[in-house]
């Protein structure tokens, strides 16, 4: 089994494999490909965007300052907003839903290092992926930890670390993040 298979199947693997090094080296390029291009230049932006990331919808904005691991293993939905400073560490697979909007200095860790000391500094690590439903606003400086689900419906309020499963139609805060109240939709 390669490291890339163990790594999509939450396995153990070695990151510093060179298929792994040249997978991550290509995303960087195309992350930094587009922190070059103009606000102006939508078409060449969603472009370039359409081949970094796994799968897309038709419409997507992605703004400055995104960087993510490989790329290819994360899929949006339709309408998805991710403001200034994003980071998505897709190791393991990351999917978002459509209509989801997402603040500033947000970050998605798919990525995870044994406990144990031996084991981590040997360079093995592990992924779990990162589920997010549709219609999701995420706020500012929020935290989501390997191996979460966000609930469709779901409001992550500014500044909270979600380490654990959040149900839809919920607002959540927090560090651990909780939900607080039920969202009550209004016709």
């Amino acid at each position: 089994m390669s490291e890339l298979e163990k790594m999509i199947a939450g396995q153990l693997y070695n990151a510093e494999a060179p298929e792994l090094g040249a997978m991550r080296t290509r995303a960087a390029e195309l992350c930094h490909q587009l922190d070059q291009l103009s606000p102006t230049e939508e078409a060449a932006r969603t472009a370039l965007l359409k081949q970094l990331l796994g799968k897309t919808g038709e419409h997507l904005t992605i703004n400055h300052g995104f960087k993510c691991d490989y790329g290819r293993n994360i899929t949006v939905g339709e309408h998805f907003y991710a403001n200034y400073n994003c980071v998505i560490l897709d190791c393991a697979p990351v999917t978002f839903g459509d209509n989801v909007f997402i603040a500033p200095n947000c970050g998605f860790y798919t990525a995870g290092h044994p406990l144990d000391w031996p084991t981590r500094n040997s360079g093995l690590e592990f992924a779990r992926p990162i589920t997010v439903g549709d219609n999701v606003w995420i706020g500012g400086n929020v935290t989501v930890l390997p191996g979460v689900t966000i609930g469709s419906g779901a409001v992550i309020g500014g500044g909270s670390v979600v380490v654990h499963d959040i149900p839809p139609n919920v607002v959540a805060v927090g560090n651990p993040c909780k939900p607080v109240r039920a969202i009550e939709h209004q016709p």
